[in-house]
């Protein structure tokens, strides 16, 4: 017998299946062919031998960062991160603020921590005005309608009782403090005290506008006054809870006398307003004199 008749035959025996015809479907148990989808675990790349790099765009697992098309870096993630700072300030003290215990907080990765901010330093200054306007956007309506310096007083009562109770009280303690040693948080917390502190003065144009004192008061100074003295009371408080009551009795002692000032007659409310005049021209004029 000739070779080509041997090989022939071989082929015979084997059947057709041996050889598949353009098109044809491999049976159970061939390996993938062009395009298709490797198994969990297998190399995209079979043919490029251990230590080789991986064909461009080919994933390999999960590495410690993420492509900015993961799901997980979107939007959503930010505001996780800038909550999980917050918890964390309240909770555990500007001392324990790391990538690590954010990221545990936010329930992420903790590379997304510089994806998003770069720094923690920019983390916290971002957390901080966050807080800030979600707090203030809470009672911007409520101050709007506040029409006296009792009426003032009152709301200011009430914010300071529930951001006590919802640890707010201790975050900006904990911000405070962070202030002394990280660059970017003071100015931050500043600006965060600066929103509510624009809202004061609102409140106190408009309200002392219509009273004796309107011409002599400065609503941004005593804004900025008022803002000051709560952040300090709220902080005083955990000391001595009793002093910081009396020191708020004591400011509603204030705004009474002024409500009782706005409501004498035109003639005793002239004579108010002209010994005011008295008393604010007499520091002027010994300011010129000195010079």
């Amino acid at each position: 017998m000739s070779p080509a008749a041997g090989d022939a035959g071989r082929d015979t025996r084997r059947g057709t299946g041996s050889d598949p015809g353009p098109g044809s479907d491999p049976g159970p148990g061939s390996g993938p062919g062009p395009g298709s989808d490797p198994g969990p675990g297998s190399d995209p790349d079979p043919g490029r031998g251990p230590g080789r790099a991986a064909a461009p765009g080919a994933r390999r697992g999960t590495g410690r960062g993420r492509a900015p098309s993961d799901p997980a870096a979107g939007p959503d993630t930010r505001t996780r991160l800038l909550e999980g700072t917050l918890r964390t300030l309240a909770g555990q003290g500007i001392a324990k603020v790391s990538a690590r215990t954010v990221a545990a907080a936010a329930g992420v990765n903790q590379a997304l921590v510089f994806y998003h901010f770069g720094s923690m330093d920019e983390l916290l200054a971002a957390a901080c005005r966050h807080g800030a306007e979600e707090r203030v956007a809470r009672y911007r309506g409520r101050l709007a309608e506040v029409t006296s310096l009792s009426g003032l007083l009152a709301i200011g009562r009430e914010i300071h009782d529930t951001e006590r109770r919802a640890g707010h009280v201790a975050l900006i303690g904990q911000m405070l403090a962070g202030a002394q040693t990280h660059a970017r948080l003071g100015p931050a917390t500043a600006a965060g005290l600066d929103l509510w502190i624009t809202e004061i003065e609102l409140v106190l144009r408009r309200v002392l506008s219509a009273t004796p004192f309107g011409e002599f008061a400065d609503p941004e100074g005593l804004a900025r006054a008022i803002a000051a003295s709560f952040v300090g009371l709220e902080l005083y408080e955990g000391a001595d809870s009793e002093g910081a009551g009396r020191a708020l009795d004591a400011l509603q002692q204030l705004a009474d006398l002024v409500a009782a000032v706005d409501g004498l007659g035109p003639v005793a409310q002239r004579a108010v307003r002209a010994r005011l005049r008295r008393s604010v021209a007499r520091p002027e004029r010994a300011s010129r004199s000195a010079e």
